[in-house]
């Protein structure tokens, strides 16, 4: 644990680095790959594996994801509410304990630098951001917090996902607490134990499957996973399909559909903004945000549906006949669906689901259908 109070020395990003679950996925055969400053399995060599069986294990079973890369901070100190209200665009007053919220990191033009998930313990605010900002969330965040609020890098704490339909029951049979696991419904926590570990659960994830973050001791993790891989609805999972099955769930990535050259509104993410705040503002970049909300945006983050089994991936320039009117943010092939799907930043005026486009690949042009997103439905458990 890291207090980041005192000098922004400690926000200098360091070299590659491995997770506490390093050894374990190079023991499972895990392709390992420099993914937000680690090394991460992109996907584990086994036979009759690969990217989209392990994707559609995840869809039918439970699949077990490191996340232990992203960054777990957690804030306290006289005044943090009031000081995190000016920075988050949530409405903090209506944040209950131990319930996570979706929010976002704006900087001073209202432009997106996170997406994040905070949570209210009984004294302060934990907060998980993304791996590869997370050292430029912590300068942000002590750059605009005061003096006498605590910000903490839970170093020491690894963090497991376990999603997918079955990701219940195999968790249940591990895990202990003064009330059962089923009392936590989708985007609500509590401190669990698993195999005698403090654990921090949370129902939520980023697959669009029921699932569950589980922050745990990093001393602890290898005996953790091996618990819960011990499963039999279980199996690792790499980023591989991490990734597939967020772009099916319409759930966008930062440094791809999310930047600092868009808001939450072009990137139709309203809900981040909280009713109240849409109207007084009060937050780091309300300037922007209010403006985009009453005048409207140039473009709009839409879904695309592709024919044929070709992908079009990142940078992809989007066409409506010899106009360009936009550029992929993400694409891939859908494992559920048998078809590419993609995201793209599309001229405001053609984001209706059902308008047709078109999508250069090197000189091809491939036909694409502007799609209500998520892509595959959600199955959380609310």
């Amino acid at each position: 644990m890291t207090d980041v109070n005192d000098s922004h020395d400690e926000f200098v990003e360091p070299e590659t680095l491995t997770l506490p679950l390093d050894g374990w996925h190079r023991a499972r055969d895990g392709r390992m790959v420099e993914f937000a400053g680690y090394w991460m399995p992109v996907q584990y060599n086994v036979e009759g594996g690969g990217i989209i069986a392990e994707h559609e294990w995840t869809r039918q079973s439970a699949g077990l994801f490191d996340v232990s890369h992203m960054g777990q901070l957690y804030l306290s100190g006289e005044g943090v509410e009031a000081a995190l209200k000016a920075i988050l665009p949530i409405d903090l007053a209506t944040l209950k304990p131990f319930g996570p919220r979706y929010s976002m990191l704006l900087d001073e033009h209202g432009g997106v630098l996170d997406d994040l998930m905070v949570t209210r313990w009984s004294s302060g605010f934990y907060l998980v951001v993304n791996g590869a900002t997370k050292w430029d969330d912590m300068a942000h965040l002590r750059e605009n917090l005061p003096d006498d609020v605590n910000l903490m890098h839970l170093e020491d704490s690894a963090l497991l996902a376990l999603q997918g339909p079955k990701a219940f029951a195999a968790l249940e049979r591990v895990t202990t607490g003064e009330y059962p696991l089923s009392a936590l419904t989708f985007m609500k926590g509590g401190q669990f134990k698993i195999a005698g570990v403090d654990a921090w659960i949370s129902r939520s994830g980023y697959t669009g499957e029921d699932g569950f973050e589980i922050a745990i001791p990093a001393e602890n993790a290898a005996e953790i996973a091996d618990l819960i891989c011990a499963q039999p609805e279980v199996k690792p999972i790499g980023l591989g399909a991490r990734d597939s099955l967020r772009l099916e769930a319409g759930l966008p990535l930062y440094g791809h559909d999310l930047s600092p050259d868009h808001s939450p509104i072009d990137a139709q993410l309203l809900f981040t903004v909280g009713k109240r705040r849409r109207t007084e503002g009060g937050f780091l970049g309300s300037d922007r945000v209010l403006r985009d909300l009453a005048q409207g945006t140039p473009q709009k983050l839409v879904g695309l549906s592709l024919d044929g089994r070709q992908a079009a991936r990142e940078g992809a320039e989007v066409y409506s006949g010899d106009q360009k009117v936009g550029v992929l943010t993400s694409g891939g092939f859908s494992p559920t669906l048998g078809h590419p799907i993609a995201m793209a930043y599309v001229d405001t005026a053609l984001a209706v689901p059902g308008t047709a486009l078109e999508i250069d690949v090197r000189g091809k042009r491939l036909a694409a259908v502007v799609t209500a997103m998520p892509f595959v439905a959600h199955r959380y458990h609310r």
